[in-house]
């Protein structure tokens, strides 16, 4: 008879039965090889107890990655990493401006937009194509928290208005315009519903199955300076409050780190590793 899975729990507090095909498919996303995944589950599995927390479970994984001199361990906590860009939420903003000016959009952040009833400030503004889009940014700095209907609700209302009076200007109504919502944590079943009824674009951390926030950074190559294992949480701080984003930025121009104060030895260091996450991500 096969043995009966161990109950994790999850940042939800719902408790599951231990995946090792999810563990793996985490791993792999690292870019570690599969002799070195195999060892690591193995590992992982020798720890597991009932009722585990999902964080624990991570924090071995991302500990014994942490051993190799490859990017994997930088890679592996991309999903933590972007929560990390807070706590203002402004950071995640620009990061994902950065992910659309990536693929090719003209991007505003922050910009006030006149509405037919009042005026909107709207995380990021898009175009591409003679398309317009409209991005509200639902962030999150704690794991377990999914962005319930409200939140598609609220947009939506808010998109309504600012196309009503994007339609009082002539030649302005045949336009196409869009309203999306992006989070980095999950949707629930209602909001989905509801934003692909009203025709919201909705972008969360692993929704839709293909261009999810998941797949769009993978895809770019564009990692959070955050990922950065060598970065202390404080300088990580100073670097986002001085509107430092990306490990690319880091790559093209080392000065960013200036105002962090860090030692020439620990810079070193620093740049090795961004560089190796730079050039991993172009492969």
């Amino acid at each position: 008879m096969k043995p009966a899975a161990t109950m994790i729990i999850k940042a939800s507090g719902k408790r599951v039965p231990f995946e090792e095909e999810k563990l793996r498919t985490s791993l792999h996303r690292s870019g570690a090889a599969v002799k070195l995944i195999d060892s690591i589950t193995e590992e992982v599995k020798n720890y597991l107890y009932e009722g585990m927390p999902t964080k624990e479970i991570y924090q071995i994984a991302f500990g014994l990655l942490k051993k190799h001199p490859k990017p994997f361990a930088a890679k592996y906590k991309l999903k933590p990493a972007i929560m990390e860009l807070g706590p203002s939420g402004y950071p995640f903003e620009k990061y994902i401006a950065e992910l659309l000016r990536h693929n090719g959009f003209i991007v505003k952040v922050g910009e006030v937009v006149k509405g037919s009833c009042v005026n909107h400030e709207i995380d990021v503004l898009a175009e591409k194509d003679n398309k317009h889009y409209l991005i509200e940014c639902k962030y999150h700095n704690t794991p377990g928290i999914i962005c319930n209907v409200k939140i598609p609700l609220y947009i939506e209302a808010r998109f309504r208005d600012v196309k009503n009076e994007w339609q009082k200007n002539p030649g302005s109504g045949s336009n196409f315009h869009e309203g999306w919502v992006v989070t980095n944590t999950k949707f629930s079943s209602d909001a989905i519903q509801y934003g692909t009824c009203m025709g919201l674009k909705l972008m969360g951390w692993d929704y839709p199955a293909t261009g999810s926030l998941n797949q769009l950074v993978e895809n770019s190559g564009l990692y959070p300076l955050t990922c950065l294992t060598t970065l202390t949480a404080k300088e990580k701080q100073i670097l986002l409050d001085n509107n430092v984003v990306l490990c690319r930025e880091i790559c093209d121009k080392p000065s960013v780190l200036n105002p962090a104060h860090i030692n020439e030895p620990r810079i070193k260091n620093i740049l090795l590793e961004a560089l190796a996450l730079c050039k991993d991500a172009h492969k």
